[in-house]
């Protein structure tokens, strides 16, 4: 029975093979006798179109505190002076998306900090580029090069992709040079996992590995379904779980990259939060989640349109909305201006109402002009397109001066202050408020990249 069972899925994945080359080649009904089932014409079509980038730049080396205190001086004499800044280095992965304009899509984290960025071509020509713009909320940016001679892949509608399709991922792992593997999309609209501040990914287990970041995504019919962008690897190796940028969320933040160089985010006004099923049967709505209104800021467009608390969006653009992720990343995707219209359900009757999405206005504080421990910096809450939006609560570094007692203290921009002198704080104002009560030291625990440390002022 199990030698039956393993001829027949042999047999199995050896029709689909074929189904895909004739897929790819409708002409091509039989196969020679001395051919196999292959996707070589594919990768052939579609490689030119996939890059390889390498980047060098430079990066700001935190001193300790320690060496600039004076009771450490006094014991330990004069150090010598440590580089304030270091050489780094990266390799990824960009996909060739306008040929004519010399565009190219890649990740923001393979390119942000590059001082140089170079471009390698299948046909081993090393091209300068330029970044228009970067998106640290979505991990989207794009590049330009000298439009001579290049081939772009076409976009395909990423809102068609379904779970079981299969897939091709293309880039540059570990930085060997360009490769290619296969697989099927594994599940779709992946959130919460913490990788990004606006999450809709497609999973597949085609391997995807250092390198590949940026890379392309595609399908069978060579059309570009999303950009490479992440793994889970405990082990630090691909086990088979990868994730992609809908091409259709990266081509509405490359749009606004190309025009602005940045993107534009709008808001309506609202705190929200998942609908649970408990939730739900208090809040009497007979739907598969949502997101509830926690709260409905003063003067937004959330008020003015008439949106209450206690609300439950289950519609945004003819959108179905599951889950508060759901709605931010719709929200948060489309540009000041736009138009929502929105289905929601309020005491149990549904309704529809429209607005249209405003700006996002952040309230910063003077630059720690209140306190001179902490002066240089500037304050204010968490931005959505930080890796901590949502996820905890604190105090947002907006900017350090260079040489300023905050920066020797070791502050830096977009670290997080979650506490002072271990009293936990939620906005700028608690801050200064502790801080100027302190008369001697200030113990600031900082949320900053990937862990937390402490950063004791004195």
């Amino acid at each position: 029975m199990p030698s039956r069972f393993s001829r027949l899925i042999a047999v199995t994945i050896f029709a689909l093979a074929v189904n895909a080359v004739i897929a790819v080649n409708p002409a091509q009904t039989a196969l020679p006798e001395d051919q196999v089932p292959t996707l070589a014409p594919l990768i052939k079509k579609i490689s030119p179109a996939v890059v390889n980038i390498s980047t060098s730049g430079k990066e700001d080396v935190q001193r300790h505190p320690f060496f600039d205190d004076p009771f450490f001086r006094r014991f330990f004499g004069n150090q010598p002076d440590q580089p304030r800044q270091r050489q780094t280095q990266s390799v990824g992965s960009g996909v060739i998306i306008n040929a004519a304009k010399g565009y190219i899509l890649t990740n923001s984290h393979v390119v942000s900090k590059a001082d140089e960025i170079i471009v390698t071509l299948t046909d081993r020509r090393k091209l300068k580029a330029r970044m228009l713009g970067h998106d640290r909320g979505t991990d989207i940016a794009v590049l330009q090069v000298e439009p001579d001679g290049l081939t772009s892949i076409e976009m395909a509608n990423s809102e068609h992709v379904e779970v079981g399709d299969f897939v091709i991922a293309i880039g540059n792992p570990f930085g060997l040079g360009q490769s290619v593997s296969s697989g099927i999309v594994s599940a779709l609209g992946r959130t919460g996992l913490g990788i990004e501040s606006y999450e809709n990914f497609i999973q597949t287990d085609a391997s995807i590995n250092p390198g590949n970041s940026g890379g392309a995504l595609v399908n069978l019919r060579g059309r570009l379904v999303g950009i490479n962008t992440a793994i889970i690897a405990p082990g630090g190796g691909n086990i088979g779980i990868g994730f992609a940028i809908p091409v259709n969320m990266a081509r509405q933040i490359m749009d606004q990259l190309i025009e602005f160089g940045e993107v534009r985010r709008g808001r309506i006004g609202v705190q929200i939060q998942d609908l649970t099923p408990e939730l739900a049967k208090e809040f009497r709505v007979n739907h598969d989640g949502g997101a509830l209104i926690a709260q409905v800021m003063a003067d937004s467009p959330a008020e003015n349109a008439g949106l209450a608390t206690g609300d439950v969006i289950i519609s945004v653009n003819r959108k179905s909305v599951h889950s508060g992720a759901d709605l931010r990343n719709y929200i948060g995707l489309l540009r000041v201006g736009a138009r929502v219209d929105l289905v929601l359900v309020r005491n149990g009757d549904e309704m529809k109402l429209s607005l249209k999405v405003g700006e996002i206005k952040q309230a910063y504080t003077e630059p720690g002009k209140e306190i001179p421990k902490l002066k240089g910096a500037s304050f204010g809450p968490i931005p959505q397109d930080s890796p901590f939006f949502g996820r905890i609560k604190g105090v947002y570094v907006v900017g350090v001066l260079k040489n300023s007692p905050a920066w020797k203290a070791g502050l830096r921009e977009e670290d997080v202050i979650t506490s002072i002198n271990r009293q936990l704080v939620e906005n700028s104002s608690e801050l200064m408020t502790i801080a100027g009560q302190s008369g001697g030291s200030l113990l600031l625990n900082i949320a900053r990249g990937e862990g937390s440390l402490f950063i004791l002022i004195r």
